[in-house]
């Protein structure tokens, strides 16, 4: 009479391991989802850290057109201090353009992520604000005196 028993145990005792491995296999599915998300976030904290990049390089190149061409203008020829000065500053505005373009074409969309993107109007407003200032510069120093 402890056959009838011991059934009812031993299916007690495998309804509770499914029961385990049910909840194992749904908290790897939530376990793998979330990790999905984390990469979609680094995928878009990545992108903005390139677009921080250009835009970095681009106002360092910036500076430094309109610093060459004043540090530089007694030291060679002024029409070399102006090209240089020239050249640093067309690559700050193409690093500005860059960054836009980067940053708004960052391929296929991730997941959908936790954080969200710079807003593409945004962008576009202080790089386009940063390439006129490069034109500001460019003509400034092509019009200052020597």
């Amino acid at each position: 009479m402890d056959a009838p028993h011991d059934a009812d145990r031993a299916h007690a005792k495998l309804a509770e391991s499914a029961s385990k491995l049910k909840d194992s296999a749904v908290q790897q599915v939530d376990s793998a989802d979330r990790r999905t998300e984390l990469a979609a976030d680094r995928t878009i904290l990545a992108g903005e850290r390139t677009y921080a990049a250009w835009v970095r390089t681009g106002l360092a190149a910036l500076a430094s057109g309109i610093g060459a061409r004043a540090l530089l203008k007694d030291v060679v020829f002024p029409w070399l201090a102006t090209a240089t000065g020239t050249m640093l500053i067309l690559f700050s505005a193409f690093c500005f353009a860059a960054a836009v373009w980067r940053e708004m074409g960052a391929g296929a969309p991730p997941p959908r992520p936790d954080i969200k993107r710079l807003p593409a109007t945004l962008l576009l407003v202080m790089n386009g604000f940063l390439m006129l200032v490069s034109l500001a510069a460019l003509v400034g120093i092509w019009t200052a005196r020597s």
